[in-house]
Formats: C-alpha cells, sequence, structure tokens
C-alpha cells in the first residue's frame, strides 16, 4: 500500500467526539476548497459508523451548502432518523466554523433476497491498456494556465489510479462539442481491508473527482483546471446495488442529460471488470462560463 493511498485511508478514520459526533481533517485539493467527495464519504463513514454491521450501506442523498475550508477540522454531527426491521437511516451535518457546510441522507439494509436484473455494461477498454495519470498529465502540461495544476491532479490521483478510456475535457477543450459521455476506470493504489463500508466510501470518494465531465465535452470546454469555466458540486445521489470492492477495477460510465441554468447533470453506472452493475450515480453541479 503507498502512502498517499495510507492518507486516504487515515483521513477516513474519524475521530470519534461524542456518541453520535466525529471530527475529520481535510487534505489539498486542486481548487482552494475542500473536495467534496471527502466531505461526502467522511460524512458516510459517520452514519455507518453509528448502524449495525450487518446493514449495508444502499443509498446517500447530499447537498453541498458552503465551499469547506481545508484548513479547519470538520465536525459530522449525526442524527439517528430511524432504526427499522430491515431499514436503518441517518442524516448527517457537517459543520465548519459554526455553519453547515454539507448535509447528508443515507439509508442502510440488512441482507435479502429479491429480484434480479441489471443494465448491460457497456463497451470499454482494458484497464491495463490505457495511461495511467503519471503518463498522461505531464505529457500534457502545456494545456493547463497555471503548470502548478499538473502536480495538484497527480496529488489528487496519487491514492487511486485513474484511467481515460478517451481524452478527458482538459485535453480536447477548444476542439468543439463532443458526445456527452466519458468512462474512467479507477481502483486504489493497494489492497485494502474487508470492510463493505470502506469500499463503498471510497468509490463515493472517487465518485465526485470526474462525473461532471460529460457537461463539458457536451460544450468543448476544458473545466476548473483549464479556466474556461467555473463550477461546483451542488446535489450528490448514490445507490450500492451489489457489493464490491474498490481496489479492483471499476469502470464509471458517465453522461449527461442537461446542462441549463448555470447547471449541469451528471448520470452514471458504475461496474465491476466482470460486468456487474454496482452504482448508480446522479450530480447536478453549478458549470458557468467565466465572464
Amino acid at each position: 500500500m503507498n502512502t498517499a493511498l495510507t492518507s486516504l485511508l487515515d483521513l477516513l478514520d474519524l475521530e470519534r467526539i461524542e456518541q453520535d459526533i466525529f471530527r475529520g481533517i481535510s487534505r489539498s485539493a486542486v481548487v482552494p476548497r475542500v473536495f467534496g467527495g471527502q466531505v461526502a464519504a467522511q460524512a458516510l463513514v459517520a452514519a455507518g459508523r453509528t448502524v449495525p454491521e450487518d446493514r449495508a450501506a444502499h443509498s446517500l442523498h447530499a447537498y453541498f451548502l458552503r465551499p469547506g475550508d481545508p484548513g479547519a477540522p470538520i465536525v459530522y454531527q449525526v442524527d439517528r432518523i430511524r432504526d427499522g426491521r430491515s431499514f436503518t437511516t441517518r442524516r448527517v451535518v457537517a459543520v465548519q466554523h459554526g455553519q453547515p457546510i454539507f448535509h447528508l441522507s443515507a439509508s442502510f439494509q440488512e441482507h435479502e433476497e429479491g429480484l434480479e436484473h441489471q443494465e448491460p455494461m457497456p463497451p470499454a477498454p482494458d484497464p491495463e491498456s490505457l495511461p495511467t495519470a503519471e503518463e498522461l498529465l505531464p505529457a500534457h502540461a502545456d494545456k493547463f494556465p497555471d503548470p502548478k495544476v499538473v502536480d495538484r491532479l497527480l496529488e489528487a490521483r496519487a491514492a487511486v489510479d485513474l484511467r481515460y478510456a478517451e481524452d478527458p475535457p482538459f485535453l480536447v477543450a477548444g476542439q468543439g462539442p463532443r458526445e456527452p459521455r466519458s468512462q474512467v476506470w479507477f481502483r486504489t493504489r493497494g489492497k485494502l481491508a474487508d470492510d463493505p463500508l470502506l469500499h463503498v466510501c471510497l468509490a463515493t470518494y472517487v465518485s465526485d473527482m470526474t462525473l461532471l465531465d460529460s457537461v463539458l465535452l457536451a460544450h468543448g470546454r476544458g473545466g476548473w483546471a483549464v479556466g474556461d469555466v467555473v463550477g461546483a458540486s451542488l446535489d450528490h445521489a448514490m445507490w450500492f446495488h451489489r457489493p464490491f470492492r474498490a481496489d479492483e477495477w471499476l469502470l464509471y460510465d458517465q453522461q449527461s442529460p442537461s446542462a441549463s441554468g448555470g447547471r449541469g447533470l451528471g448520470t452514471a453506472r458504475i461496474y465491476t471488470q466482470d460486468g456487474r452493475l454496482v452504482v448508480s450515480v446522479i450530480q447536478e453541479g453549478v458549470v458557468r462560463v467565466p465572464r
């Protein structure tokens, strides 16, 4: 396990300061605020630590309320909304400087047999055939107005091996609109413990990295790192359908059905390499063209 993954796992290992109150720290991000995937993953950790171990997370719904301060701790307050015979519901508010910055509702369910079907996995290249971030980003450093962006992007991907199936928005900016669809493969850069909540939380962390790329592709924009749009996550929802491991290859198949009113919508499916649909994701974010 590399040091970056160890650091990320430490980030998700929240300090319990009261029965249902937890505290987390932050790490630097590409943008000068707390990375949204970090807050979502930490909030899910806080919720999961108040739930019986035999109940797995099956959904979350979250709102990003204010930018997080990466230099200050985040306090997560958990409300035990419901403990039913099959389902458990938790609400989490993340607080910094006395103000809520993030709100999450999560639901957990004990294992149950039921009807089964899924959308088939779309075609995708073998992840091992695709360039790593270390191969892709330095080769295209000239695409970014700030040369330090490459280092920040590499740091953000140091714990997770994330590989684009096609050129990402920041490499094709200005080349005109493309189909609003993108694919990435990802897995952690090292093996993880056999803790289902940990794998779900790491997928939550990664899910906020690239989901709005398809919005950018539809308009020939490169993104925040290029500087031709400004944006931020507004809300985020995930449904966990089947067990999976975040330390094995997962295909993140993303598309954008709509953009309007300064907002862009991204929808996605996450598949295991053998074709099982394990997660569905929807996110809306602010996507504005700078004046």
